[in-house]
């Protein structure tokens, strides 16, 4: 199967790309050729900016047809018009990376379906959105099959770990006992898939006709509530139980426009998804659990030493406020009328 991937060297799309040339399909990829990740044997290299629309399209129009196009890259509504000016009629079936983000906060009932009510909150979920609805629009006026997966919060090796405001030196606040912000109360559920395990999901619906007009959640199996997912990475990286400071989301994100404004669009509400059809249709397994999960991740950062101590004043500065505001608060109402 002759399959082209926009994309192709991203935290998902590595994994995709080793699986498709295992499987035997003839892979092309296509990307600004930005992100330093080795390419498997036999993978044509296609290099060119997306974005730059007229001539992604006049690069395509040079290649032959395809027999499914996976677009990992898609993030603007203009990516969308130019896919489908570049590929109705050129390919049986599109696979688009869309995102859990797309859904209503809060939804009507959780685990949240892939049939589930759209209103994607930030810019970043509401553009996802329009692109889909382009998508599907091309898909019934005839330009190719659709399948579109929505992976949720997905990790891997390349990347670290992500707690609330992303703090600087967050392994080594975690191993000296420093105070870790987390955002609420911690016992908000959040679900995590390693990178791997949500390829798998790409790689099954690549010229799987049972998947054509079919939408699929690719997101963790584990409930994870935030404060437990700071006690697991730090059991992993041979850590003290972590000294956990919590902090209102809406607060943190009038504090941290750019570091915390995500979480009163995103990370305060439970992030809970229905897989079922992605395992049944896709033969989608999460079998890569947090523990072993966040093992590798933590062997990848200490050996491209990512794990060390750096300053991070801004951030203490936010504990050391916030526990005062909440020393002044009680000690006012306890002693004013």
């Amino acid at each position: 199967m002759r399959v082209l991937i926009i994309g192709g060297t991203g935290l998902i799309s590595t994994y995709l790309v080793r699986q498709l040339v295992e499987r035997g399909d003839a892979v092309t990829i296509f990307n600004r050729g930005e992100t330093d990740v080795p390419v498997p044997a036999g993978v044509v290299v296609l290099r060119g900016d997306r974005t730059q629309y007229e001539a992604f399209e006049a690069a395509m129009a040079a290649e032959a047809d395809w027999d499914v196009v996976i677009d990992m890259v898609g993030y603007q509504p203009e990516d969308a018009n130019s896919v489908v000016r570049a590929f109705a009629g050129r390919t049986k079936q599109f696979i688009f990376c869309s995102t859990v983000d797309v859904y209503r906060k809060f939804p009507d009932a959780y685990p949240i379906p892939p049939d589930a009510p759209h209103r994607g909150f930030g810019d970043y979920a509401e553009k996802k959105v329009v692109i889909e609805a382009t998508l599907r629009k091309a898909a019934r006026d005839g330009a190719f099959a659709l399948t579109t997966i929505r992976p949720a919060l997905t990790y891997g090796e390349g990347r670290g770990f992500w707690p609330t405001l992303w703090p600087k030196g967050y392994l080594d606040r975690l191993r000296t006992g420093q105070k870790i912000i987390v955002h609420g109360d911690g016992t908000t559920p959040w679900c995590f898939a390693h990178a791997e395990d949500v390829a798998g999901a790409f790689t099954g619906a690549t010229g799987n006709e049972v998947a054509y007009g079919r939408e699929y959640n690719a997101a963790g199996e584990e409930w994870i509530p935030w404060d437990v997912f700071h006690e697991i990475v730090a059991e992993v990286a041979g850590a003290p139980k972590p000294n956990l400071v919590h902090i209102p989301s809406r607060l943190l994100a009038a504090v941290h426009p750019g570091r915390g404004g995500v979480l009163p669009s995103n990370f305060m509400y439970a992030n809970l998804f229905d897989n079922r059809s992605a395992m049944e249709d896709l033969g989608y397994r999460y079998s890569i659990d947090f523990r072993t999960g966040a093992k590798r991740v933590l062997a990848w950062m200490e050996a491209n030493g990512k794990t060390g101590a750096e300053p991070d004043p801004d951030y203490d500065r936010t504990i050391e406020r916030w526990e005062q505001l909440t020393e002044d608060m009680v000690a006012r109402y306890h002693t004013s009328p």
